[in-house]
């Protein structure tokens, strides 16, 4: 569970990205996070992942507070995180299974768990035959889709996607937002980020919109005032 209890953000160059905001997302739930350029989206993810610190309020990640966590706890808070970034991040030197094998031994796992795991992602996926190739041989959406194996592969209880359609056309757009929901309906918390307005009011899930640092509107349906920004 994530749950954010009356927290600001302000910068230190005086910035105020984030004003009061009480968000609570179930285990379990799929969310849309929208809302305008500058409006504070980016310094939630921030939040969420721990890499920085709310100058006010407090923050419960998985069982984990942020406010009061230790050093040796960060890591064990992230491993329950899996994180996707609009571009995709992958190294392009190691082979698609490698990139994965790369993000589970960052994490300590054995052999074993590594050769039963990564299969049974790639085929999640939809990858299973591209384990051997190197990302400049994928496209786009196959690239995206490494990433989101990547972000499943230490097996956590929540997916923050950033952008994660954002240099894809509509139709790989929907291919992958269809394969997250997917993945939620696995039981995986999924919270995406977009501005992506078709794609939030194809799907009908929880919607967050954010402005000027607050939450104006949380429910189930389209983006509120029916435009989103990038």
């Amino acid at each position: 569970m994530i749950r954010l209890k009356d927290v600001e953000m302000e910068y230190d160059n005086g910035t105020r990205a984030i004003r009061g905001v009480s968000l609570t997302i179930e285990d379990g739930e799929f969310v849309f996070l929208v809302g305008p350029s500058g409006s504070g989206k980016s310094t939630i993810i921030k939040l969420l992942t721990g890499e920085v610190e709310p100058t006010v309020g407090r923050i419960m990640i998985n069982g984990f507070s942020v406010n009061n966590i230790s050093n040796r706890q960060i890591p064990l808070m992230r491993r329950t995180l899996g994180i996707i970034f609009q571009d995709f991040r992958l190294i392009e030197k190691k082979t698609v299974y490698e990139n994965l094998e790369f993000a589970m031994r960052a994490v300590g796992a054995p052999q074993k768990e590594i050769r039963q795991r990564i299969p049974y992602v790639l085929g999640l996926v939809g990858l299973e035959r591209k384990a051997d190739a190197y990302p400049t041989e994928l496209s786009g959406g196959e690239q995206q889709r490494v990433a989101i194996a990547r972000a499943l592969v230490n097996n956590p209880s929540t997916i923050i996607a950033d952008e994660p359609t954002g240099n894809l056309d509509p139709e790989r757009s929907l291919e992958l937002m269809s394969l997250l929901v997917k993945i939620n309906e696995l039981g995986t918390t999924v919270v995406v980020v977009t501005h992506e307005k078709d794609l939030v009011d194809h799907f009908g899930k929880r919607v967050v919109t954010i402005d000027a640092g607050q939450v104006i509107n949380d429910g189930v349906g389209g983006y509120v005032g029916g435009k989103i920004h990038a």
